[in-house]
């Protein structure tokens, strides 16, 4: 189980992870908002840059978005529906049966369980749903993919944190003590050129952990390979990456 103290990759580049990250597919916030008796309010919980909380906004009067990294929510694009605060998952900070809808957007492998479902049970009204969805590694063509693979599992293997284990695991072997819904598929997608495909890579914790102890970017030793397995650097190639989610009722 998780200790449940802040687990911190990504504080110091909160400006790339705002640049660089993919946006969550419309279609994953109108299906969650199907779901939901009420659209009062929703608690979109390690908000991160706000990414998820301003896909909630079409669905839900309010938005809470919490993170316990000031430094994300210094760079979270401002929304008038959207509230922005510093606080972990297992403390918000956010009123009793408050929150129609609790979202998780790559984030529940880090929390302490046990403590976080406790704070979600606090925080939620009557019926209310808790959805959480990761991603792993993206699809581009494949001979990107074999690049990146060997990125991933060979280069960065021992940099990884070990909660990385439930996003390959796809959250299955996450505890969910809740009425689990199963939700259709979906994906994310982008048209990135090789430029903003690298400041991407960049973004992985254990890039920021490999050039913490090496003091190198693992990412510029394989660019080169990389460029050409992509071939023309200008071109805009499409970049999938199918969401893992996990969804249920809050009893």
């Amino acid at each position: 189980m998780n200790t449940g103290a802040f687990k911190d990759h990504f504080s110091g580049h909160a400006g790339s992870y705002t640049r660089y990250r993919p946006a969550y597919p419309e279609g994953l916030f109108r299906c969650l908002a199907s779901l939901t008796e009420e659209h009062a309010s929703a608690w979109d919980c390690a908000t991160g840059n706000g990414q998820a909380a301003l896909g909630l906004t079409p669905w839900y009067a309010r938005v809470e978005a919490t993170d316990a990294s000031a430094q994300q929510i210094a760079e979270a694009a401002p929304h008038p529906n959207v509230r922005y605060s510093v606080a972990s998952a297992e403390a918000s900070g956010l009123p009793d049966a408050s929150a129609d809808l609790i979202t998780v957007a790559q984030a529940l492998h880090w929390f302490d369980f046990e403590r976080f479902y406790a704070e979600a049970r606090r925080v939620a009204k009557p019926h209310a749903v808790l959805a959480a969805w990761s991603y792993e590694l993206c699809q581009v063509t494949p001979e990107v993919d074999r690049v990146m693979e060997h990125l991933y599992a060979s280069k960065l293997e021992s940099y990884w944190p070990p909660e990385r284990r439930h996003v390959e695991n796809a959250y299955r072997d996450i505890p969910f003590p809740f009425t689990e819904i199963s939700l259709p598929a979906f994906r994310m997608q982008a048209g990135w050129t090789l430029e903003h495909f690298l400041g991407y890579i960049r973004t992985w914790s254990a890039v920021r952990a490999y050039i913490g102890k090496n003091g190198r970017d693992p990412v510029e030793e394989m660019e080169a390979d990389l460029t050409k397995a992509w071939g023309d650097a200008t071109t805009a190639r499409e970049i999938v990456w199918p969401l893992n989610t996990l969804a249920g009722w809050i009893d």
